[in-house]
């Protein structure tokens, strides 16, 4: 029996060691996870750092968006937006189909979703509880040009979901549920990366439904858009006018600028002929008649 009380005495001593290794594995093992779990709910929390500040401005239709990532603005869009979808329903008869209209405008208590990245940015909006959604995907890369390579940003996809069967905008809707139209190969409001995109005059972006195809209508106006690269909390960087906007700054200032040169041409005229008429006036005057010189002197 002695031979057996040290066996006996190892084994009880060995069998914490071995559970409190077990349990150290174990710990070891869901210490990563737990970490992995904290920086995805920190990351989540940042991409929803968002606010809608479309309350501030004057224009009822204009909606104001911020994203913000480590307490700083990391993306910014204003702009009043309204979609033109087509959709079925039944004729009179019941047995034709016909096209109706439904024009959907951005809700200004919309809800908002956004995520930053550095060359990769996200707008996400929903009104009408979910029953409208429009995404915006930003990508910002670089591009060879004669000046070597220089970085621009564009929106690059647009994806709007929109449900036929929300009574507000769709009437008697054939088949209602809902559908998504998005872009195809966009490449839309491209600036010079560090700059924001401005541009007041009505733009038409063209979406393909998945409802048999149908073509639907985004018009933007009053934009200004920034998702990369802002410097200034709340505040966006240098604007890069849109082709229409410096067509009509042009228009503008044409008439001014013509009017100015007229004037100073008239100025110089005048000027001329002022100087022209006081040098000739302290002239001698000759006479053509050689008879009269016997008179002068």
């Amino acid at each position: 029996m002695l031979h057996w009380l040290p066996q006996r005495t190892l084994s009880e001593e060995q069998q914490p060691r071995t559970r409190r290794g077990q349990a150290g594995r174990m710990a070891g093992g869901r210490l990563p996870g737990l970490l992995f779990l904290l920086h995805a709910a920190a990351h989540l929390a940042a991409e929803q750092e968002v606010e809608n500040l479309s309350g501030l401005s004057p224009n009822p239709e204009k909606d104001i968006f911020v994203v913000r990532e480590n307490r700083t603005t990391c993306l910014m869009a204003e702009f009043a937006a309204k979609f033109i979808v087509p959709y079925d329903v039944w004729a009179s008869n019941y047995v034709d189909l016909i096209t109706e209209q439904a024009d959907i405008p951005l809700s200004r208590g919309a809800e908002m979703k956004g995520k930053c990245g550095t060359n990769e940015s996200e707008l996400e909006i929903s009104w009408l509880e979910q029953a409208y959604t429009l995404k915006l995907f930003f990508l910002k890369e670089g591009h060879n040009t004669s000046r070597g390579q220089e970085a621009f940003w564009r929106l690059s996809r647009i994806q709007f979901t929109y449900d036929t069967s929300e009574r507000t905008y769709f009437k008697d809707a054939v088949s209602p549920g809902k559908h998504t139209a998005s872009s195809h190969r966009l490449s839309a409001l491209v600036t010079p990366a560090g700059k924001s995109y401005e541009c007041q005059a009505q733009q038409t972006i063209s979406l393909i439904s998945n409802d048999h195809q149908k073509s639907v209508q985004l018009l933007l106006s009053e934009v200004r858009i920034q998702p990369f690269d802002i410097t200034a909390d709340f505040v966006f960087s240098e604007e890069h006018k849109c082709p229409v906007d410096q067509r009509e700054q042009l228009e503008e200032t044409l008439p001014l600028i013509l009017g100015l040169i007229l004037g100073l041409v008239i100025v110089i005229t005048l000027c001329a002929y002022h100087i022209h008429h006081k040098l000739t006036a302290n002239q001698v005057q000759i006479p053509r008649d050689r008879s009269q010189y016997k008179h002068m002197g």
